[in-house]
């Protein structure tokens, strides 16, 4: 895929003839069970697009044109038909039109930068339809707990700093090693060494290039058996690991330049294509074993194709419409060939030489002078969940280090489970039992926004409260204990945490919809609303996309406002007539710190207009006087 770089394995079953060798040295191939190649000479005559996906089926049609171009008239078609539609009030049409332009895209088989003209209407397309990352749901977008919802940090994918190289020759002399690592070592992908291959084999060698491989051969102890088990399953070459490799380093984490992700670099459309689903919390192209099956059934459905594992890898990289296109305009259906001539991207020329190279040094690290010590994969048990919840309360109730649930879990992108049922959550081995009787205390509405604690010998609730930023009698209240009760060694504290930072929400208005009910259901203000959106009325349409800052510090402060204005004789915020004193009654799992924040006040002034404070720590159940 050409938005991600790509690193393969390619083995060999025979004995290369290395000295001399040139940029056509012959290879032996073996074939992965069960897939016959496509002959060389079917390519003078091939249809394009060539249908990838397992899905598709090409349609049976008298229209003259190439399917490209088919395909793009028809997207065009569509989103014209929104367009209309939109601009004529019908946004619930409009939506189905661009939905189903998509549709069409994603069963082509074709990439969406197969053509200039239908990744420019892709991207017309996204500007239209709800992206997945922002599609929150109803019960996770009213949660304003979310103090955890921080995007997770991304690792660069290291094709991206390999292909962007520019390097010498290789050493000749380096042939002869890898003349003896072909005798020696076990493969099923074709190897080719050729002066291209030498020179990433030289690269590989120096301090730099070794550390690239050191990162990838130890990171891939984690991953390696899941890996060569799935390919196994999927009936291809298992030495198809080293692709990962060259991709990702075995970093589920990182992200290519052009925002291919995890594992296998896979783009947010090919991703989909197979079955990858994308929320706002969850990306499972960062899912290990998930993205393994994806991208193993997708070079099978390359190799049926093109029936040659280095013009696989090339289509992998650049996209199947490119290398099919080369192969159509040369007339040769060999990767060396068109690298010859040029006819590829540089990037492409370059794909398969680095991914032969990273394959021979890490299958024979100490012949290349690279020293590994493996990492060991994490075992793990799962746990089935039904309410969203933060992975430092995981960590809290289960024992387990944080890092841990992260590396366990890496298609979580934001510190926190998605907010629906049944989601497994992978929990280091052992831990399972503790998390599932320590999480009881807490209640499941704050498992988003609480902590657990256990108390050291000798710390005091003082400073549990300091540590945490909470005050005493939030931890007593939370507790149940009683005032300046001591808290035995051991003892496993609830810490209710502060308010939630401001986050962006991106939500399409619904039927019914009124800016009064959108603004109390993100628990912002009307006017807030307006603004963000430049909204001059008090309507707004059905199908129009709302920018929400939830949990903004003006929305905080209006609320009780509002709610002293409207809200009933025993309201939870009361506003004295004439006066500008309010009155706050004080609920179980507050402080004075998230008082104060909701007043935009200093708990100084709390304390300052409250004496009783000194005399005892906050309790539920308290009135407090804010002056305004």
């Amino acid at each position: 895929m050409k938005r991600k770089a790509a690193v393969w394995v390619l083995s060999a079953a025979g004995i290369l003839a290395i000295a001399g060798c040139n940029e056509s040295a012959k290879v032996v191939r073996v074939q992965p069970p069960g897939v016959a190649p496509l002959p060389a000479q079917a390519f003078a005559t091939v249809a394009l697009p060539l249908p990838l996906s397992p899905s598709y089926q090409q349609p049976i049609s008298e229209d003259p044109r190439p399917p490209i171009d088919t395909l793009v008239a028809e997207v065009q078609a569509n989103y014209d038909a929104g367009v209309q539609q939109e601009n004529a009030g019908n946004n619930e049409q409009a939506q189905t039109d661009f939905d189903h332009a998509v549709k069409l895209i994603v069963k082509s088989g074709f990439q969406a930068d197969a053509d200039p003209r239908l990744s420019k209407l892709f991207d017309e397309l996204g500007q239209e339809v709800s992206p997945d990352e922002f599609n929150l749901t109803p019960d996770a977008a009213d949660d304003q707990n979310q103090s955890e919802a921080q995007a997770a940090p991304e690792q660069p994918a290291p094709i991206d700093e390999i292909g962007d190289l520019s390097l010498p020759a290789g050493d000749p002399r380096l042939a002869m090693k890898v003349e003896s690592e072909l005798i020696s070592v076990r493969h099923d992908l074709p190897l080719t060494v050729n002066d291209s291959v030498l020179k990433y084999l030289s690269f590989f060698t120096t301090p730099k290039g070794r550390a690239i491989v050191e990162h990838g051969v130890e990171r891939g102890g984690r991953y390696s058996d899941m890996i060569r088990r799935v390919l196994k399953q999927e009936g291809v070459p298992q030495d198809l690991i080293y692709l990962a490799q060259a991709e990702s380093a075995f970093q589920p984490d990182a992200v290519s330049r052009a925002g291919a992700r995890g594992i296998w670099q896979f783009m947010p459309f090919d991703g989909q294509r197979y079955d990858l689903d994308r929320t706002y919390w969850t990306d499972e192209r960062s899912d290990p074993e998930k993205a393994t099956h994806a991208a193993a059934q997708y070079l099978r459905n390359l190799y049926g194709v093109f029936g040659d594992w280095y013009l696989v890898m090339a289509a992998y990289n650049s996209g199947p419409l490119t290398v099919a296109r080369a192969i159509e305009r040369t007339g040769y259906a060999d990767y060396w060939q068109l690298q010859k001539m040029r006819a590829l991207p540089v990037e492409t020329q370059n794909y398969v030489p680095i991914i032969i190279a990273l394959a021979l040094v890490s299958k024979d690290p100490s012949l290349y002078g690279v020293q590994v010590d493996l990492e060991k994969p994490l075992a793990a048990e799962q746990v089935k969940l039904d309410h969203q919840i933060s992975l430092n309360l995981v960590a809290d109730a289960s024992g387990a280090d944080v890092q841990d649930l992260r590396m366990l879990n890496p298609e979580l992108l934001r510190g926190l489970t998605p907010n629906e049922s049944n989601f497994v959550l992978n929990l280091p081995a052992g831990t399972k039992k503790a998390f599932e009787e320590n999480i009881q205390q807490v209640p499941e509405d704050k498992w988003t926004s609480w902590r657990l604690h256990p108390a050291a010998d000798g710390e005091t609730l003082p400073e549990i409260a300091r540590h945490y930023r909470v005050t005493v009698a939030a931890l007593e209240s939370a507790n149940h204990l009683e005032q300046h009760a001591a808290v035995p060694a051991g003892f496993l504290l609830n810490v209710p945490m502060s308010p939630p930072s401001v986050r962006l929400i991106r939500y399409r208005v619904q039927r019914g919809d009124t800016l009064e009910r959108i603004a109390e259901r993100f628990d912002v203000t009307v006017e807030e609303l307006r603004r963000w959106n430049h909204i001059y009325g008090n309507h707004v349409r059905r199908g129009v996309r709302l920018r929400i800052y939830a949990g903004s510090l003006t929305a905080q402060e209006a609320r009780p406002r509002k709610a002293a204005r409207e809200e009933n004789p025993s309201p939870r915020y009361v506003a004295a007539r004439g006066s500008e004193t309010l009155s706050h009654h004080v609920r179980s799992g507050e402080t004075l710190y998230s008082i104060a924040r909701q007043y935009q006040t200093t708990v100084s002034d709390l304390r300052e207009w409250n004496p009783f404070l000194a005399a005892r720590g906050l309790q539920a159940g308290d009135t407090l006087s804010i002056e305004r």
